[in-house]
């Protein structure tokens, strides 16, 4: 017993950095002990993990690279642009750590967990080539367009009821229907909801939250013999089976109407099943991979829209400036695709708020290394380590962004002394989507769903504060980072323009 408390007392980075783990480098890897058994884990478990790890990371001069131990999990995290490159593009960090959440809902045979090795290098060569190809993106335009339009006229419909409008379940509605019609060629009239409609609402918060929560098991196996607080593994039990029987509904009515052909903008189930040789999907597998195309794309677009509308409201000459943008170039007719590439303030205050709130503060899901790895700075991360990057910390690091707390969308335009950097995951000054490998693969339909709805939702209303309902900036860390209240906002309608 003296000899483990002696260990965990001078091990940096807590007891899962024993044995000499943390010393193979020429630098060692500075970190927090934590406790005994628990590790950090009691620290990071409830709250806002991405602030707490910054928080530490600052306290111990550890932002290049900081090791703490989750339980019996080794864990680092980095706070630099410079080492999260080095992490996210080395071949060695291409695995991802399988939590038990993951596992039970099918993940770990999609495109976000699966292991590195060929069915993963496959799902991405799919996903790049068929997936979310730009033809394809550009395709499904329409119903873009049309989800946005369902969208504007329930909020004028609840601006008249209610005069307040509740932003997020319209973004919500508009999303999940949006998902459904790229995925499944499906789409639901949210005015009058449907049963399997509201199953699917049910389905997609269930397992948002499932993922999204903290299960001690993840790091402590041992505990889950006994101590289940929140169901969790009843909860995946009841959950599965539901989500595996509607979506392997849809595919046999896919089946059903087969066609040869394969148009652009055909949904995701007929391109899978199109598929075939070493491309061909098990029917397994498809479900896992639509069921997280589903998962992922609803409530990571409302979620950030919702950050931006928030933010265009509490700055009400950078809502005005970006009309003035929207008037100039697009004037009475509606907004497209293509007009929303020539509007370099939307896509700026998009960048602004990535920057300000990246959906998915440590990157929403770790790396693991398959081997040592040493980086330029000396430290080694030892193999069988989960890596962190704290994106939330190094856009805030006021050693990177000048002014960091103040919402400035011109500090991205070149025009007026800026610059334009690339969010895509080229720049880890602002990588909010990941970077190397495991880059999130639906980035550009994110960003282009984003931009052409807060351009449309700009153009036809001025957005004004709730006075009775202060917008509050407070933040709740679930899957991806969120607004912890719901924005109520006032929307008087700018023009009679058609949607």
């Amino acid at each position: 017993m003296s000899i483990g408390v002696l260990t965990w007392v001078f091990t940096a980075g807590g007891h899962a950095w024993k044995h000499g783990r943390n010393q193979k480098g020429r630098a060692s890897i500075p970190g927090p002990r934590g406790l005994p058994v628990f590790g950090s884990l009691l620290s990071l478990s409830g709250g806002l993990a991405h602030r707490t790890l910054a928080s530490m990371a600052s306290t111990l001069g550890a932002t290049q690279l900081m090791a703490f131990s989750l339980g019996s999990t080794p864990v680092v995290v980095s706070s630099d642009p410079h080492i999260a490159r080095e992490i996210l593009t080395s071949p060695h960090f291409a695995d991802r750590p399988i939590k038990q959440s993951a596992k039970m809902l099918m993940f770990s045979r999609a495109i976000g967990f699966a292991p590195n090795g060929t069915y993963w290098r496959l799902l991405r060569r799919i996903a790049s080539s068929h997936l979310f190809a730009p033809k394809r993106i550009a395709a499904h335009e329409p119903g873009r367009q049309l989800d946005c339009a369902t969208m504007l006229q329930g909020i004028i419909n609840e601006q008249s009821q209610n005069g307040v409008v509740l932003l997020r379940k319209h973004l919500q509605a508009a999303s999940l229907n949006n998902i459904m019609g790229s995925v499944f060629g499906k789409r639901y009239n949210v005015a009058h909801e449907s049963q399997e409609l509201q199953e699917l609402r049910e389905m997609v918060k269930e397992g948002f939250e499932l993922l999204g929560a903290f299960n001690f098991s993840d790091h402590l196996p041992w505990l889950s013999y006994f101590y289940d607080p929140f169901s969790i593994n009843q909860r995946y039990a009841a959950l599965v089976p539901h989500v595996k029987s509607l979506v392997s509904g849809i595919i046999e009515e896919h089946r059903i109407r087969e066609s040869d052909k394969v148009s652009d903008n055909a949904d995701f189930v007929d391109v899978l099943l199109s598929l075939d040789g070493d491309e061909k999907l098990q029917e397994d597998d498809m479900i896992a991979v639509l069921w997280e195309m589903i998962f992922r794309g609803t409530d990571t677009i409302a979620l950030l829209t919702e950050w931006v509308m928030a933010e265009l409201v509490m700055n009400p000459d950078i809502q005005a400036e970006l009309q003035r943008e929207l008037d100039n170039l697009v004037g009475d007719k509606g907004v497209t695709d293509a007009d929303v590439l020539n509007l370099p303030y939307l896509q700026s205050v998009i960048k602004e708020t990535l920057r300000i709130h990246p959906p998915g503060p440590l990157l929403s899901w770790a790396r693991l290394s398959t081997s040592d790895v040493q980086l330029s700075n000396n430290m080694l991360i030892p193999a069988h380590t989960t890596a962190m990057v704290n994106m939330w910390a190094i856009t805030h690091d006021p050693m990177v962004w000048e002014d960091p707390l103040v919402f400035k969308p011109e500090r991205f335009m070149e025009k007026a002394g800026g610059e334009n950097v690339d969010v895509r995951g080229n720049d880890l000054r602002l990588a909010p989507f990941g970077a190397g490998r495991r880059v999130c693969p639906g980035k550009n339909l994110g960003t282009v769903t984003v931009s052409l709805w807060v351009a449309k939702l700009i153009q036809h209303f001025q957005w004004v504060p709730n006075p009775e309902k202060a917008v509050d900036f407070s933040e709740v860390l679930k899957l991806s980072c969120e607004m912890k209240n719901p924005l109520s906002v006032i929307a008087v309608r700018r023009n009679v323009l058609p949607f």
